[in-house]
């Protein structure tokens, strides 16, 4: 079903060819090697190999293309050693139908390439980890205010300012206003 959907999406996208697809991680490798594949979308479950074990030997045999990972698994640990093995996108199945046409664009583009929730998922870990960036409160010697700091981190975090408007709820408007003033103080 996931395999149909997202083929019925992609064909409507008329720069895009479906070059094939493997039902298990065991004839991917054949597959992907008798297509020139450029870029591989690939589930972490998969028959025989899993993800992360077919994430391994695809750059250990020095295959070219670039791959997204599609899981329905959101664990950061998990995410991590996916970005560690080479993979250059990773997507929630809860939102690869709004966002797989954009992450393969990205990625083909040579960016990498993170949904949402996963980039949610990122910087609530580094505000948990940090006391200082939980609370938004800059330290005696900073120039920035709190909320400067709170949208450093979601521009690191390749947020749009749409989307830090949302997360802050502040209008897109005060959020160009901050970048403007974080830009002039940081010279």
């Amino acid at each position: 079903i996931l395999i149909d959907g997202i083929s019925t999406l992609l064909h409507t996208i008329p720069h895009f060819e479906i070059a094939g697809f493997s039902l298990n991680g065991t004839t991917l490798f054949d597959d992907v090697t008798n297509n020139n594949s450029d870029i591989l979308v690939l589930d972490i479950n998969m028959p025989e190999k899993d993800g992360i074990e077919v994430i391994k030997e695809f750059y250990e045999k020095g295959f070219p293309c670039k791959v997204i990972v599609l899981s329905s698994y959101d664990d950061l640990k998990l995410i991590k050693e996916i970005m560690r093995l080479g993979a250059s996108g990773y997507l929630t199945k809860k939102c690869a139908g709004e966002n797989i046409v954009e992450a393969i664009e990205a990625i083909s583009r040579g960016e990498e390439y993170f949904c949402k929730t996963v980039r949610e998922k990122i910087f609530n870990t580094v505000t948990k980890n940090n006391p200082k960036l939980n609370k938004y409160e800059p330290n005696q010697n900073s120039i920035l205010t709190g909320r400067e700091l709170e949208i450093i981190i979601l521009i690191a975090l390749e947020y749009s300012g749409k989307e830090i408007s949302e997360q802050l709820f502040i209008t897109t408007n005060t959020v160009e206003t901050h970048r403007k003033n974080i830009m002039k103080k940081l010279d």
